[in-house]
């Protein structure tokens, strides 16, 4: 075996990114309130990264920072000399708001009892925690309350709380009875569990609650309604879910009325009853809360321009800068170098962080002017015209790269005299109507919708029907790519449409 050892010259281009530039590419991703994270997070980790205060004059705001400045140092000397006096202090003022607790409570109300910051300002972050309202209690929680107070026999107990940990949200018992069995703790039989089950049907509530599908859940809930209303007829409405629950699902309602002997006008009043009931029982004692959607931009007409004007709402954002004290820190001889290299890295980092904010506040800015601009017949005329818009095209009006705008893009929302959108809306592909005109996509889709919403519901409109409409339109797409678009709006077939 031979060694030997040799020298290449190889020519090769790599691209490497920097941390500054990796992380303005993060930050321009961001959605606001995941950048109001990203900002606390960095408060709380670098030291040269200072909150601007609102002032309404500089120097005020000078003469108040030097008047800190005097207060800590004088505060630091007293709190190293007479911290037990600091503390007399503080079991006075717990003795006096216990001996005057009703004039406080006349004269203030609660307002007294509100946190405070050290400097007697109202610590706004302690006040928004304390007025937060407490989470709802879960849907077992709830049930193995109501299990708890309904008196049902001891032996029961065990096997009834075992079936309520497998209601789910919309109130079903989903698993299978060997399963269930197979997770039963010591002591709770088959024979107990089937025993405890139509008690729990039967005492807990909304009503329907630990069914095992649709039909038993609707069928308890008539139940219910004929031994409380004796003089209530439903018999068309059992006779429904026992023997047709399929054929109500296929809208099939002459094969309903030929098999059972009614009109079709009765199995519709049928149906109207069962439409009173409730398929998801749980629902009712489950809190769902609604997501809140902080838009990034704002939209408005200015109507004696005539034209669509952008705002960036960034007020949520704190604005920051670099401490200065830590900022002379770096030009101060007497700083050891270990000291200033750990400045020197914070105020590096502090800085980077400013400067990708207002990196992407601008980046984001005329991303959205741009699109206001190609997109102004959606925003005079509504949905329906709304042009395709490609990244690329964007990127290339801008001078950047499509990613840029794709991060720029993501997860943004905006306000806009149509609603609050997604900024990603307002970019799709499209295609040309037989008028040369562009249309995007989403057009497509609201055009196919309101076709929808003006039919004859006697006679609803097939797929291929739709595409010919369409076409009609000038918008000439294929019948599979309607049957696409119909199932992307929620919208079901020509033959669940059909009203008799």
């Amino acid at each position: 075996m031979r060694f030997e050892t040799s020298q290449h010259l190889r020519l090769s281009q790599q691209m490497k990114m920097s941390p500054r530039m990796i992380q303005s590419m993060e930050i321009l991703q961001l959605a606001g309130p995941a950048l109001e994270e990203r900002i606390e997070q960095e408060l709380e980790s670098n030291i040269a990264l200072d909150l601007v205060e609102p002032a309404l004059d500089e120097s005020v705001t000078a003469e108040s920072q030097r008047q800190d400045d005097r207060d800590a140092t004088e505060g630091e000397r007293a709190l190293n000399t007479d911290s037990a006096n600091a503390g007399e202090g503080f079991d006075r003022l717990t003795r006096l708001t216990s001996e005057y607790r009703d004039v406080l409570d006349d004269q203030f109300g609660d307002s007294y009892q509100r946190v405070r910051r050290p400097d007697g300002e109202i610590d706004g972050k302690m006040q928004a925690m304390a007025n937060t309202a407490a989470r709802g209690e879960s849907l077992h929680t709830q049930l193995l309350s109501q299990w708890s107070l309904a008196g049902v026999d001891e032996r029961l107990g065990p096997a009834g709380e075992h079936l309520i940990g497998f209601i789910d949200d919309d109130g079903y018992i989903r698993a299978e009875m060997e399963t269930i069995l197979a997770q039963a703790p010591p002591g709770v039989t088959e024979e107990l569990l089937n025993e405890a089950l139509p008690l729990v049907q039967g005492v807990l509530e909304p009503v329907g609650i630990g069914a095992r599908n649709l039909r038993e859940c609707l069928l308890i809930q008539i139940d219910v309604l004929e031994r409380e209303n004796p003089g209530v007829d439903l018999v068309v409405e059992r006779t429904l879910l026992m023997d047709h629950l399929t054929d109500i699902e296929q809208n099939r309602l002459p094969r309903i009325a030929e098999a059972t002997g009614l009109s079709i006008e009765q199995v519709k009043a049928g149906l109207e009853g069962l439409r009173h009931l409730d398929p998801r029982p749980g629902r009712q004692l489950v809190s769902e809360t609604p997501s809140v959607v902080i838009p990034d931009a704002i939209v408005e007409y200015d109507e004696e321009a005539d034209a669509y004007v952008v705002m960036l709402f960034d007020g949520r954002l704190p604005r920051l800068r670099i401490n200065p004290r830590y900022a002379s820190m770096l030009k101060d001889e007497k700083v050891d170098k270990a000291t200033k290299e750990f400045v020197d890295s914070n105020v590096r980092n502090a800085r980077w962080l400013i400067e990708a904010i207002d990196l992407r506040c601008n980046t984001l800015l005329r991303v959205v002017r741009v699109v206001v601009a190609h997109q102004r017949d959606f925003f005079d005329q509504g949905p329906a015209s709304l042009k395709p818009l490609p990244m690329s095209q964007v990127a290339e009006q801008l001078g950047v790269h499509v990613a840029t705008i794709s991060r720029a893009v993501s997860g943004k929302w905006i306000q806009t005299p149509r609603g609050v959108l997604p900024l990603r809306r307002f970019f799709s592909a499209g295609t040309e109507t037989e008028g040369g005109e562009d249309m995007s996509w989403d057009a497509v889709r609201q055009t196919l919708k309101e076709i929808i919403e003006a039919e004859d519901r006697s006679e609803p409109l097939g797929d291929d029907k739709l595409a010919a409409a369409l076409k009609e339109r000038g918008i000439n797409i294929a019948r599979r790519t309607v049957a696409k678009y119909r199932d992307q709006l929620g919208i079901p077939s020509a033959k669940l449409r059909k009203v008799f």
